[in-house]
């Protein structure tokens, strides 16, 4: 991924380093991202984006050209200027493993680092763990929703963005997907790339046999065919009538994509013409507004699809399109301390995550604790980087894609079988109520 440049932050960040730098206040802090709360259809959310995260710290700079425009504006100080020419993030990160299943006020990263440093890389790193892990979630849901299928990326067009539509591709390969369409995110990450052909193409030739196998010949291998530009179940009998010509030429049809209409009807009806045409091997890839409700209703009509496109719902998440994600200071200067707001209120300090497993190796539960200290189970969170180094070279993406499976393997049958209103048992150890409540009695005016 480019290097995205230092300015792409938030106003008020570098209002603040002005600030911390005029009072001193350098001293280290540590700052915690996490989910406030699950929206109503997401019982867990997948952790995503690390990566890229510790991409960003280790190479954060100010180029001369940005700290010129930063003094043409005359809202900064001298002192902010020669800071910032010398900015590198020198600090800590302690995270969840990219493909963890987390669930709200869980920290999947902690920074521990002087205090204008932690506070300047708030607005990207939110930017870049929000947006991943939102759409790994969501993919995650359809992984679940239909079981054993080739689910490939179509969202490039609909994301919000070009780094969005990459990184779309990049977290829904992480939850399960097979690939995506979008061709960066095979060359950038080595994700399998898919595609077929738009209508289009059909449209450009007087006759839809004729298009048929004017693709074949340019695209024999992995040869799918589009059948709905015009008469769907007439196109797949052109197919069958198409096949043995092709076959002759050493082209085999793999598959055949359905883009619309009733797409579990189609899929019967285009099924047994195939079969009665002895093209029983040829799949059936279906894709057109798809969502994870959508896949669930193919797998209860038993429709004879094999693989499914999925694009707009995907990539933009959009039955919920945001999450409540912050990135909260915890500790201060040796000192605990926490937001105390209405329904905003966080837990001090810097904390680790320990989940306990059942008999059956399903998560049982989790325990929000200070960081320090065994407990019963799995600690989740761990060191990933020191000095604004990384201590050891990154997984590898399927390695996360691994890591994931496992994590969907293990969630408990309600949530994996996507059942509305189901939660998740998370509690908060005592020594961190107790520890809240240090926070408030210091904090109260003298």
């Amino acid at each position: 991924m480019e290097r995205v440049g230092a300015l792409l932050t938030d106003l008020y960040q570098l209002n603040m380093i002005q600030a911390y730098l005029d009072h001193g206040e350098t001293k280290t802090a540590v700052f915690e991202f996490f989910v406030r709360k699950l929206p109503a259809r997401r019982g867990f959310l997948i952790a995503a984006g690390l990566d890229q995260a510790l991409d960003f710290l280790e190479n954060l700079r100010f180029s001369a050209a940005e700290i010129e425009w930063l003094e043409s504006t005359g809202r900064f100080g001298e002192n902010l200027r020669d800071y910032l020419r010398e900015f590198r993030f020198s600090g800590d990160v302690h995270a969840m493993p990219e493909g963890t299943i987390f669930f709200a006020d869980e920290p999947i990263l902690r920074v521990t680092a002087p205090l204008p440093q932690a506070q300047f890389v708030e607005s990207r790193l939110i930017n870049i763990l929000h947006f991943q892990t939102l759409i790994a979630a969501k993919a995650a849901r359809m992984v679940l929703a239909a079981p054993n299928k080739l689910l490939v990326d179509f969202g490039l067009r609909r994301a919000h963005g070009a780094e969005a539509g990459l990184m779309a591709a990049r977290a829904s390969y992480i939850a399960g997907f097979a690939g995506t369409a979008t061709v960066l995110a095979g060359r950038d990450f080595g994700i399998p790339i898919y595609g077929t052909m738009a209508h289009s193409f059909i449209e450009a030739f007087d006759d839809e046999t004729a298009a048929f196998e004017a693709f074949a010949r340019a695209r024999p291998d992995n040869l799918v065919l589009l059948l709905d530009t015009y008469d769907t179940e007439a196109a797949a009998r052109k197919v069958v009538a198409l096949a043995p010509r092709l076959k002759a030429a050493g082209i085999a049809i793999r598959g055949v994509r359905l883009d619309s209409g009733d797409l579990v009807a189609l899929a019967k009806s285009v099924r047994g013409i195939l079969d009665a045409g002895g093209l029983r091997d040829v799949t059936i890839f279906a894709s057109g507004g798809l969502d994870e409700d959508s896949l669930a209703a193919f797998a209860r009509a038993n429709a004879p699809i094999d693989g499914l496109g999925v694009g707009t719902s995907l990539t933009t998440s959009s039955d919920f399109p945001a999450l409540d994600c912050v990135y909260k200071l915890q500790e201060y200067a040796g000192l605990a301390r926490r937001k105390r707001a209405v329904q905003k209120a966080t837990w001090p300090g810097r904390k680790q995550v320990w989940r306990r497993y059942g008999p059956d190796g399903r998560m049982a539960g989790d325990l929000l604790a200070r960081e320090g200290g065994a407990k019963a189970g799995e600690p989740l969170i761990e060191p990933v980087m020191e000095h604004g180094r990384r201590l050891r070279a990154p997984p590898s993406l399927d390695e996360i894609r691994s890591r994931a499976k496992r994590e969907l393997e293990r969630l408990p049958e309600p949530l994996r079988r996507l059942e509305p209103g189901t939660t998740y048992p998370v509690e908060v150890a005592d020594e961190l109520v107790k520890l809240a409540a240090e926070v408030d009695r210091r904090a109260q005016p003298q």
